[in-house]
């Protein structure tokens, strides 16, 4: 099979918000690029440091969900070489996997020929990450709000965000795994009305562009932030700067270890400047929304 080369472009993404656990993500203006090409070998070559250590990796997440999608068709993939690279550090709740579903999505769609609809291509990505939070908004773009349950998803989308981003990065990583591990395996009837109540009350105030009551909303979460800020030293520390800095609100991006800051539109260089002034050894970066999801590129054949 022959086809013309294209690139993929996928946004990351920062999940949960807070109480939104599991439901809540949105996309931001940090990029996972695939450039596929036809070849008469399977290869995947990762570019620049931080993927140096996927090199090699015969299973990787790309591959994976590439080949469910071919499997679900009844359809072999063709060789293809893809040259990845990405601005997404690895484990650090920034969706780095999410982004790398999706981009083996879209690989398979294209080179099958399948048309893959939205929702068709949604489906795929949850039943891969086992919920919506960050594929979805990586998808679509802009901030998600998603239930899944193995056979449907059903989400609410919202594009119209006046809003920045500030990220505070460790160089240390986190596996999902471990950070999953952190939580309890139930909660009680009153502590799960409580924690239900401050998600609605984020969900309700994202929807009217309220930031300030959202960023409210992100100081009570019930769900994963009282299990898993042990694994964040600055934890309180960061979130009170960034308030001080004049941000409506910071949370535990995904699982972590980056944190999240919501900031008002115009500030986020400001903001990240006054965190990373105040704490050494992490990587502070002022992003925005995307808000056009993944995007796919025919690409020129070198002369």
């Amino acid at each position: 099979m022959t086809f013309a080369p294209f690139s993929i472009q996928v946004p990351g993404s920062t999940a949960n918000l807070g109480p939104g656990f599991d439901s809540v993500g949105m996309a931001l203006s940090m990029y996972l690029t695939v450039n596929v090409f036809p070849s008469r070998e399977q290869k995947i070559t990762y570019f620049g440091k931080e993927l140096q250590s996927l090199n090699g990796e015969k299973d990787n997440l790309i591959l994976q969900a590439a080949s469910m999608v071919a499997d679900a068709y009844d359809k072999e993939l063709p060789c293809c070489s893809l040259e990845v690279e990405s601005e997404l550090p690895l484990s650090r709740g920034l969706g780095s996997s999410a982004a790398a579903i999706v981009a083996g999505i879209e690989w398979a769609n294209r080179v099958l020929s399948l048309s893959l609809s939205k929702e068709e291509k949604t489906l795929f990505a949850c039943k891969m990450e086992g919920h919506p939070d960050n594929v979805v908004p990586s998808l679509i773009g802009g901030l998600a709000i998603s239930w899944y349950d193995e056979n449907q998803v059903e989400t609410v989308h919202v594009t119209d965000l006046s809003v920045e981003l500030v990220l505070t990065i460790p160089s240390f990583e986190l596996a999902t795994s471990m950070a999953r591990e952190a939580l309890p395996s139930s909660l009680a009837h009153s502590e799960a009305v409580q924690a239900s109540a401050v998600s609605n009350v984020l969900v309700a105030s994202l929807l009217r562009d309220d930031w300030k009551r959202a960023g409210k909303m992100m100081n009570k979460d019930r769900f994963h932030e009282p299990y898993r800020q042990q694994w964040f030293p600055d934890f309180t520390e960061i979130k009170e700067k960034a308030a001080e800095a004049g941000a409506y609100g910071s949370a535990i991006s995904g699982a972590g270890p980056a944190m999240v800051s919501f900031v008002p539109a115009g500030s986020g260089e400001r903001v990240c400047e006054q965190i990373a002034n105040a704490f050494e050894g992490y990587e502070c970066k002022a992003v925005s929304p995307d808000v056009k999801g993944v995007l796919v590129q025919q690409l020129s054949l070198p002369a």
